[in-house]
């Protein structure tokens, strides 16, 4: 499965970005989607993650009610709208999938990164938040 992630770039405080990530090789309606994200000098974090097995979604507290994952997986492609952006979402992000049937939820997608190895990754986009 290939990934290609798009639509990062810079943008002011309070503005809005559509981050889309594309999938081939395989039907994206197997996977299990995330985002995640690594700013500079700290670790990577998922940050947006929708399960297939229970078809739950998962968002870290700080983009909770800004960003929304979204999946359309007749385009098999996987978005994020993220709305009143902040510098502090300055960081490279990434989407990832995981076969289905091994994601119990979001949430653990989002938060087990150590014990859920993801099976894909695509490259990053870099989103740049000027204040």
């Amino acid at each position: 499965v290939q990934l290609v992630a798009s639509g990062g770039g810079l943008v002011q405080a309070g503005g809005s970005l559509r981050l889309s990530c594309a999938a081939s090789g395989a039907p994206l309606e197997d996977y299990a989607v995330g985002w995640f994200r690594q700013a500079p000098g700290k670790e990577r974090e998922g940050i947006a993650c929708l399960s297939t097995r229970d078809g739950s979604t998962y968002y870290t507290n700080s983009v909770k009610g800004r960003f929304t994952a979204t999946r359309d997986d007749a385009k098999n492609t996987m978005y994020l709208q993220m709305n009143s952006l902040k510098p502090e979402d300055t960081a490279v992000y990434y989407c990832a999938v995981k076969a289905g049937v091994f994601i119990d939820t979001a949430q653990d997608m989002c938060v087990m990164t150590n014990h859920y190895v993801m099976d894909y990754w695509g490259k990053g986009t870099l989103v740049t938040v000027s204040s």
